[in-house]
């Protein structure tokens, strides 16, 4: 749309961000720029705490997300060279490097300490991480009790020191997401969005508009991210209250952020991908639903082997139980299966008529 337009309706176009305000955002289904690299489209998976495995990136890659992020990492685990971060939280998947269309694997790491992240970003670095992504808005107390998470908002002059010991340990673009602040009505993460932007050169803002105090409870306050994308100097990625196509396509065009990052919308249910892409319309049937689970348990036997994997995947099977509209006593008996083998036997006798009895 011509700019002359925007400005005749109010609006502030601005070019450096990727994207238009105001309701008129570039299609989800086109790509956009993240420092050097082309991302093939603006539909991304955001970091899941616990969940964001590489064969869950993997997944929502698959599925046509245009760049995942990993689960948080801690930035000392890894400055101190703990084997289980080393080795599973900082894992890159070979296949991860070869999706096509091609994009960089965000890994996401978070801390206060700027040395320490230096340290802990060139690691990171060289286990295949193409983008450092760090987390300023984590909302949980052993987090922010160590000034690190949303505690940084309130800490601006440390958040930016952060940022930029990251761009110079890494070499590779840093995004950061932040909350709007740590109680409701505090807007301090759009002015720490500026700094960082600015100050450290941050290469995109993933900005969340609520509050750390409210977690996922709430409305987000979708016309504050419109504002910081009308002012901020780089691309601004909307994450937060998406969870249906509807929800999804409205906050995007509302605020004319140049991305959004689906997180728990897409728990279980990685064809939410696909139907914001205009690639589906109808959900997935059961037969689809079961693959796509049997796939999920197979990758987490081949990163965590058969025994932790049993366990682990405890989280994963209400996601898609649901969706297969299990009864209590399926429910039940995946979480104790003590097995992936128990679970894969609970699963196999999931027919429609004993769904039905």
């Amino acid at each position: 749309m011509d700019p002359d337009h925007l400005y005749l309706r109010g609006l502030t176009p601005n070019l450096k961000n990727g994207g238009y305000v105001g309701g008129v955002s570039a299609p989800l289904d086109t790509p956009w720029q993240l420092g050097p690299y082309e991302i093939p489209n603006r539909v991304l998976l955001a970091p899941l705490a616990g969940i964001g495995t590489w064969f869950v990136r993997l997944q929502a890659r698959r599925h046509g997300a245009g760049m995942a992020v990993s689960e948080m990492v801690s930035s000392f685990a890894i400055h101190h060279r703990n084997e289980k971060t080393m080795t599973e939280l900082l894992r890159v998947h070979p296949d991860e490097l070869k999706s096509v269309p091609p994009a960089p694997v965000s890994v996401q790491l978070f801390g206060q300490d700027p040395d320490v992240m230096r340290s802990a970003a060139e690691t990171a670095a060289q286990a295949g991480a193409g983008v450092i992504d760090l987390n300023m808005g984590c909302p949980v107390p052993k987090v922010c009790k160590t000034g690190a998470g949303a505690a940084l908002i309130k800490d601006p002059d440390t958040a930016v020191a952060v940022a930029r010991a990251a761009r110079e340990g890494s070499g590779l673009p840093v995004t950061v997401k932040l909350r709007s602040g740590q109680k409701p009505g505090d807007t301090d993460g759009y002015g720490l969005a500026h700094r960082l932007v600015d100050e450290a050169g941050v290469s995109a803002i993933g900005f969340h508009p609520r509050s750390a105090a409210v977690h996922h409870k709430g409305v987000p306050d979708y016309d504050l991210a419109a504002k910081l994308v009308a002012s901020l100097g780089a691309p601004v990625i909307l994450t937060g209250g998406l969870h249906t196509p509807e929800e999804i396509r409205a906050a995007h065009e509302h605020t004319g952020a140049a991305a959004v990052m689906l997180a728990r919308g897409a728990l279980g249910y990685p064809w939410l991908f696909e139907q914001v892409l205009g690639l589906r319309e109808r959900p997935p049937g059961r037969d689809e639903i079961l693959d796509e689970l049997d796939w999920v348990m197979d990758r987490a036997v081949e990163h965590l082997g058969p025994d932790r994997a049993g366990r682990y995947l405890r989280k994963f099977y209400p996601w898609y139980a649901d969706r297969l509209d299990a009864s209590k006593q399926v429910q039940a008996a995946l979480q104790q299966s003590a097995s992936v083998g128990e679970a894969r036997a609970v699963l196999a006798a999931l027919t429609p008529v004993a769904e039905a009895a």
